[in-house]
Parts: structure tokens; sequence; C-alpha cells
């Protein structure tokens, strides 16, 4: 069986002065990440809108076989809590559009505080699926989220569930929902957003993502960025990739 990619990049672009060394020059700091990494996770557009022009500067900023997750606006999953979302989701999705080919998963991010409704979620998919056809994955935090129901629900909209770390419920760092795609989030650990995974994790990890890849295309953003960790994670991951023989 031929193995799916496997991709792998941090939250962002950022080159940490520490680890600048590892890049090659660039004209910008995505420039340069892409250098060494082919896919990255866009956050920022969960908190403001990009313009059309700036989504198609950063895909002609990077090389053909990059790609990128975009982060679904707080507007649609945190404000309006998936409700009367036509007009910031139609507005989303006019704006990503100009990435092109290079448009990975469109990331849904749900707040704790979000409870699974089946009929506020599949009429919330429904209008997702109205306008997007490509990949899509959801990383839910409320534990209702992890019912059997729920991940009928997302494979029936052909969505896959994010596999995160630290887990905010039982199972919630295995994936699920859709199986055409797995996607690992992982926030660092046991400070969320700092603390970097040991050289134990990340081996175990490589082994886990070319077992998944044999079933279906792969991503693994490593989002403890704040104090550099992701960088470096992500490094490792491919270095035991490719020790493996399991070229990302």
């Amino acid at each position: 069986m031929d193995r799916h990619a496997i991709h792998i990049g941090s939250a962002g672009w950022a080159v940490p002065r520490e680890h600048a060394e590892r890049f090659a020059p660039g004209a910008s700091h995505l420039a340069r990440y892409a250098t060494r990494f082919a896919a990255v996770e866009i956050n920022s557009s969960f908190y403001h809108p990009h313009r059309p022009a700036t989504y198609a500067r950063w895909a002609a900023a990077t090389p053909d076989e990059f790609r990128f997750a975009v982060k679904a606006p707080r507007t649609v999953t945190h404000e309006r809590r998936l409700m009367d979302i036509s007009e910031p989701l139609g507005r989303f999705f006019d704006e990503v559009g100009a990435l092109g080919v290079k448009l990975g998963p469109v990331l849904v991010q749900l707040p704790p505080s979000l409870a699974f409704n089946p009929s506020v979620a599949a009429a919330f998919w429904r209008e997702l699926r109205d306008r997007f056809g490509g990949d899509v994955v959801c990383e839910p935090r409320h534990p209702s989220w992890f019912a059997p129901d729920a991940a009928r629900l997302l494979r029936a909209w052909d969505v896959a569930r994010v596999a995160a770390d630290p887990p905010p419920a039982l199972r919630a760092d295995e994936p699920a929902g859709w199986p055409g795609l797995r996607y690992l989030r992982l926030h660092g650990s046991p400070r969320r957003y700092y603390d970097a995974y040991d050289d134990a994790y990340l081996e175990h990890l490589a082994h886990g993502l070319v077992e998944f890849a044999q079933h279906a295309p792969v991503w693994c953003i490593f989002d403890n960025t704040a104090a550099g960790a992701a960088t470096l994670n992500a490094f490792r991951l491919i270095e035991h990739l490719r020790a493996g023989c399991a070229h990302p």
C-alpha cells in the first residue's frame, strides 16, 4: 500500500532566534520558514480577517508543494456559536480561496463551553459544505462532542476530528470522525503552549504518524509556540521520520 503524505509544521511561521541558523535566507519570515517546512497552520485568521491579496501573497512566497491549514474565524465559532453564520463564513471562504491549490484543511476549533447540539451542528456543517468541498477538521473541546453520535455526524459531513494534546476529554487525543484525514494538534504538555515534547514522545509519535499514513493523509501541527518549542519539536519529529525511512 502506498503511504499518504505526512505534513509537519507549526501554528504560525515565526522563526525563533535560537533556531534561525537552521533556515535558509528568505525575503520574509514565511519564505524562510518554507525553506525547511512544507506546511503551516494560520491561526491569525481566527482573530481577524485577511484580504484575499494577503493570502495570494503568502501563496506566492512558498514553494509549489507548500500547503496552508487555516483556522476558521472566532466570529463563527466562539461569538455566534455556529448559528447565523452565513455572512462571516462566506467572507472567510472568499478570502482563503486566494490560496488556490495551496489551501489545505480548514480548522474549526470550538470553545470549551459549546456542547454538542445535533440540529445546530448539522445545520452548520451543511452550510459549510455548501461553500467548501475541501478538507475540514474540527477541534471540539466540550466532552459531549466525544460521544458516538457526534463522531457519526462528523463522518456524515466528511469532517475529521482533531487529535489534541493535552486532550480536553477522554479519547480526545485520538482521531475520529471522517477517516479520510488525520490531523494532530500538539499544544505542549504539561504547560500548554510552552512546554516541549521530549524525544521519547516524538519517536513514538513518528511511528504513529507512519501508521496513520497507511490509511489517509496526515497533518501534525505543533502549537507550543510561546517559547519556541514548536520549531525544535517539528525538526526532531522529521528527523525521527527520516531515520525510519518514512520521509514526510
